[in-house]
């Protein structure tokens, strides 16, 4: 996906203790990691990613504070690790064998004077040498008394905790959705994203069908020139979300929508500011184009102020209220206020229309009047496309993760979407959902029919209260959830970890939109009878 590591971007650094850092490579800057050191950016801007950098303690006569480890390094220590005490038969490389350890620990006695290095030799070592780090963690084994009575697993977390400790390396990753998720969640305020992890992310997104849609074909006449551009019918998906955007970001990840050209492919950079190129715009383009939003895969999304909280698509180049021209996200999402899908009419920016104006009055205004006056009329044709569009319908899938009642935001949502659609509802618990199955349950459909057939007849009052919802535009309700939990699985062992955190479960409500037939529906043909007579002639024959 990504070449390289680009400037003004977010990106992740792998730490030996398996945590995670993101951090932005802003260019003449100077990164610190804490007790592993600091290091400037623009050392790490234009390498490659999933490269794996040393800080050393000592700079080199060029100034430069990181490394790149080499994969044969990287690949004979593992290998070292691994193959230390295996105890395979000589001549036997085909078949695998289970090493059995025939040490153990009973006979160890926990001590400090079991390692014979101390801790002024150690900062000794720090000062000698630009790469101590190895050299330490080689003579701490040197100078371990018992080591030789270690087990194989024991031996092998004594050195894994000295190389998270001495080993000053980390990784750089690209960012993704799945690294933004476990940092926050681990690192930061899960109840920022509604404790919402990977796994549920998935399966959000697997229930409600967010997929990608392709590439647009260019169809050419006979002579080799473009005559049109096809687009293919793609997903519209309606999105409440009250995660900060995270959310929006795994469903336009699944869409394809999600990260810029420029980060994909590492070009479109100038070569002197190393930032994206911008199009240079003339006096004739000026005048804003009316059509500045997609109609094919499309997220529009629904908030109940008078901004949408997206600050998580910071960390994949998108700011919703400076988006750049060339971010997919530009075109490809969308959003709207609650005012304004349920009484537009009240809302002051949809309402508002802006004044014509005259070829001479506009020539004679100066550019920066010129300029607002553009602005707001492209505002405004914007706002105006994107909720007639939304009150319109035709979705193809409902996405809520909300702390607000589900109730209330899928009876005006569920009418938009057209015939099955999916919708799918998170909660990190698991009681609001319950009641949102019970309220379209087939009881309460069938209870619902009766109702509407009594009040039509004139025999039962017409109460909204008893049905917050239409329960016969969705079907088949059901509750799902999902948790992966890491395990050990070692030679002769497997069992789990016990230092997992806790935190709400997490559960997803998944149903599908259907369309109720209008009218009465009456069963036709007798096939049970007549299967039933054919048997009794059949007896008497």
């Amino acid at each position: 996906m990504h070449s390289s590591i680009p400037p003004n971007a977010y990106v992740a650094l792998k730490l030996p203790s398996d945590s995670t850092k993101i951090l932005q490579t802003t260019p003449h800057s100077n990164i610190s990691l804490g007790k592993y050191g600091s290091f400037p950016c623009n050392q790490i801007i234009g390498r490659p990613f999933y490269a794996t950098f040393e800080i050393a303690d000592h700079p080199d006569a060029d100034g430069h504070v990181l490394r790149i480890v080499p994969a044969t390094e990287l690949h004979t220590e593992a290998l070292l690790a691994d193959g230390e005490g295996d105890g395979e038969a000589e001549g036997d490389t085909n078949t695998p064998s289970i090493p059995v350890p025939q040490e153990d620990n009973r006979n160890i006695i926990d001590q400090g004077s079991t390692q014979q290095l101390t801790m002024a030799q150690i900062e000794e070592l720090k000062q000698s040498s630009t790469h101590a780090g190895r050299e330490i963690i080689a003579r701490l084994l040197e100078s371990h008394s018992a080591l030789d009575q270690k087990t194989q697993f024991s031996r092998a977390k004594y050195m894994l905790r000295k190389r998270k400790k001495y080993m000053h390396r980390f990784t750089v990753v690209p960012m993704d959705v799945g690294l933004l998720t476990e940092w926050v969640i681990e690192q930061k305020v899960p109840g920022r994203i509604m404790e919402l992890r990977d796994e549920v992310l998935g399966l959000v997104g697997a229930w409600a069908n967010v997929h990608y849609g392709g590439e647009s074909e260019v169809a050419t006449d006979n002579a080799g020139k473009v005559d049109e551009v096809v687009k293919r019918a793609r997903g519209r998906w309606l999105v409440v979300d009250d995660t900060g955007g995270l959310v929006v970001a795994a469903m336009a990840e699944r869409a394809g929508i999600l990260y810029p050209p420029e980060v994909l492919s590492g070009e479109g950079f100038d070569s002197s500011t190393r930032q994206p190129a911008k199009p240079t715009l003339s006096m004739e383009d000026e005048t804003p184009a009316e059509g500045v939003s997609a109609s094919h895969t499309t997220l529009t999304v629904i908030h109940p102020n008078l901004q949408p909280n997206l600050s998580m698509l910071k960390y994949f180049s998108h700011d919703v209220n400076e988006p750049s021209e060339t971010h997919p996200l530009s075109t490809h999402l969308k959003t709207l206020s609650w005012l304004q899908l349920l009484h537009p009419s009240e809302d002051a920016i949809y309402d508002m229309v802006p004044p014509e104006v005259t070829e001479e009055e506009l020539a004679s205004w100066k550019p920066s009047k010129r300029g607002m006056h553009f602005k707001k009329k492209r505002r405004w044709t914007r706002v105006r496309n994107v909720v007639d569009e939304t009150r319109a319908g035709g979705f193809d899938g409902l996405i809520v993760a909300t702390l607000m009642d589900p109730a209330s935001i899928l009876k005006h949502t569920v009418p938009l979407l057209a015939g099955s659609a999916q919708v799918v509802v998170y909660s990190p618990y698991v009681e609001p959902l319950v009641q949102l199955a019970d309220l379209y349950s087939t009881a309460r459909r069938t209870a619902y029919i009766t109702y509407k057939r009594e009040v039509a007849e004139g025999a039962a009052e017409d109460k909204e209260e008893d049905f917050p919802v239409d329960p016969t535009l969705l079907l088949a309700p059901t509750l799902h959830t999902s948790r992966v939990r890491a395990w050990q699985v070692l030679p002769g062992r497997t069992h789990p970890l016990m230092t997992g955190r806790g935190g709400a479960e997490g559960y997803v409500f998944h149903a599908v939109r259907v369309l109720p037939a209008i009218g009465k529906v009456e069963a036709r043909g007798v096939q049970a009878k007549k299967r039933r007579k054919l048997a009794d002639e059949t007896e008497t024959s």
